[in-house]
């Protein structure tokens, strides 16, 4: 058995190990390192007592996208047990009013058309404009939507439009908290990381230039220079 600190990396809708491979290899020497993938779940209070079942008594997490939404109930759950507490391109605010529509739209396409419609309009909103042509962060980011069914997506689809309104917990967390958002995120801008922040005793917020929401792909090395800062702080 490890004596490395544990640090969950938990990541988000559709997305598995490979969102953050990156940064597992960078915290890999330092911590050891949980991925949890969430295929075959319905609810983000079940995600994150799926993560409680392999916890150790103590133990570190950051969370990316629904991963974050994971991590804000983790810390509601178990906070008294986690030691550093980090999220990514992530929100606390229920669902709003014209949320359902919008993803029923994704829901009728992967029933109708298949896993792969759904990516071909969901990943160039997702990244930087810049990274559009980038065939394989593109290729990357497919193969690892392709990796789920269409059960699977309507699952966690139905825990995200199920989710509650984190916004008062944001007041009761005592450990610091590392947001980070890219620039360009226009499904979790900076603003809402600015939002959360603000709410937080003790935050720290990195907005990462040229990113969109899948950050931790697209610009891994900054991401991981953040995140390998956050986890050695003080245990030096």
């Amino acid at each position: 058995m490890s004596d490395k600190p544990v640090l969950f990396l938990l990541p988000g809708l559709m997305c598995d190990e490979a969102v953050w491979l990156h940064q597992e290899q960078i915290l890999s020497p330092y911590a050891q390192v949980i991925i949890p993938v969430f295929r075959g779940f319905d609810s983000l209070v079940q995600m994150a007592k799926y993560v409680l079942e392999k916890a150790p008594e103590r133990f570190s997490v950051a969370g990316h996208s629904m991963g974050g939404r994971v991590a804000w109930e983790l810390m509601e759950l178990a906070g008294n047990r986690i030691d550093k507490f980090a999220v990514l391109d992530t929100g606390v605010h229920p669902v709003k009013p014209d949320e359902p529509a919008k993803r029923q739209v994704l829901l009728d396409k992967a029933q109708s058309d298949g896993l792969q419609a759904v990516a071909d309009s969901w990943i160039l909103p997702m990244v930087h404009p810049d990274r559009h042509q980038d065939k394989d962060l593109i290729g990357a980011i497919n193969a690892m939507i392709m990796r789920n069914s269409v059960d699977d997506f309507l699952g966690q689809m139905q825990a995200l439009l199920n989710r509650k309104d984190q916004t008062e917990n944001l007041g009761l967390i005592s450990q610091e908290v590392l947001l980070i958002a890219g620039e360009a995120d226009s499904h979790s801008s900076p603003d809402q990381h600015k939002f959360m922040a603000e709410r937080i005793n003790r935050s720290h917020l990195e907005v990462v230039k040229d990113a969109g929401h899948m950050v931790t792909m697209e610009k891994p090395e900054e991401v991981s220079t953040i995140l390998l800062r956050w986890f050695i702080k003080n245990e030096q």
